[in-house]
């Protein structure tokens, strides 16, 4: 039965020598060190510094953190949606040019004839949609910017959504536009003939055709220059002017009498001031409403 080896056998470099020398195992084993883990300095050829000697690199102050600005010019949906409408003039205009061409005429002009050289065709309708399309965006974000600033109970619901509520915003400027078209059409059939409507109707949609033009550069202003309530004061006082212009053709058109006069008085109250009143409490009601339902 063969033995264990407690040897280890070194064979010769002679090959002629048969014999094998033996070395004692014990010889090999090296007693271990550093049981507790190494000392702060260690006895080789290199000395290790102590730990607590080394450089420590120290560690700048941090600065606090800043909250995230939210907003509609700051959020990628928001300025989307305004790139988008500004592209649809941009693509129509070149179809329609004619139409920016007779901004002055149609705005002030109370001719019931037309010239012979006047052509209104299908591009200009495009580019007028194009206009109105971007003056309800924009006028979405301002009403936005308006009900942050000015209703302060709705800011956190505003922040928490802000391309929800820019879309309905943009939604009811676009609803408040074709129900005064509607009005304006009525009133117009039942007080004078359909030229005079089709007169009436065209310096409405002049004069809000060039608030989609003036008020995207009015964003632009308002990205640059951070001031929102200059410019909510800047975006108010081209409404109101353009208002102005509106009001002054139809007072053109419909007045013959000292009694037009008394139906024009009432068609202010209750066509151009009521319906603006009740347009910034039905908003805060539907961003109150809109905050509950999302809330809830």
């Amino acid at each position: 039965m063969p033995q264990p080896v407690h040897a280890l056998a070194a064979a010769p470099a002679d090959s002629a020598a048969a014999d094998t020398l033996a070395i004692d195992s014990n010889a090999l084993q090296v007693a271990p060190q550093y049981l507790s883990g190494f000392p702060d300095t260690v006895q080789c050829d290199t000395a290790v510094a102590s730990m607590t000697a080394l450089p420590v690199i120290e560690v700048p102050p941090g600065t606090p953190a800043e909250p995230l600005t939210t907003g509609p010019l700051h959020d990628t949906g928001c300025m989307a949606l305004l790139l988008a409408g500004v592209m649809a003039v941009v693509v129509s205009y070149r179809s329609g040019y004619k139409y920016l061409e007779s901004f002055l005429h149609n705005m002030f002009s109370t001719r019931r004839r037309e010239n012979l050289f006047e052509d209104h065709t299908m591009n200009e309708t495009r580019v007028l949609t194009a206009l109105m399309a971007n003056t309800c965006i924009v006028e979405g974000l301002l009403f936005f910017l308006a009900l942050d600033t000015f209703v302060p109970s709705l800011s956190p619901a505003l922040h928490a959504h802000v391309a929800l509520h820019v879309c309905l915003l943009t939604a009811v400027a676009a609803v408040f536009y074709v129900g005064q078209l509607a009005v304006y059409t009525l009133i117009a059939n039942v007080f004078s003939d359909a030229i005079n409507a089709r007169l009436w109707k065209a310096g409405f949609n002049a004069t809000q055709s060039l608030l989609g033009l003036l008020l995207p550069l009015l964003a632009l202003a308002l990205i640059v220059a951070q001031a929102t309530k200059e410019m909510l004061i800047c975006a108010t006082f081209l409404y109101i002017c353009a208002r102005i212009v509106f009001i002054c053709k139809g007072f053109r058109i419909f007045y013959s009498n000292l009694p037009s006069l008394v139906y024009f008085i009432l068609y202010l109250c209750a066509v151009e001031i009521v319906p603006v009143v009740v347009l910034g409490a039905g908003t805060v009601f539907l961003c109150q409403q809109l905050q509950s339902f999302l809330g809830g």
